[in-house]
């Protein structure tokens, strides 16, 4: 579902920002009164959070230590 391990997500703003936008949109849609949006957008917001921020790694970090 999410590859944290793609080059686009290197950078620690990237990161922050898509796990920004997604738990933001879930407030959004539970603000709006769409409890099912919000429940999904917020279970990817909890997931974004978990790969991208919590236990991210660096690929070529880990490249760099195998060789």
């Amino acid at each position: 579902m999410l590859d944290a391990s793609h080059p686009s997500f290197r950078p620690l703003w990237v990161r922050i920002v898509v796990t920004f936008v997604a738990c933001g949109w879930a407030a959004f849609e539970a603000a709006d009164g769409a409890y099912v949006w919000a429940l999904l957008f917020g279970a990817a917001g909890v997931w974004c959070i978990y790969a991208l921020l919590l236990t991210y790694k660096d690929p070529e970090a880990n490249a760099e230590e195998q060789s």
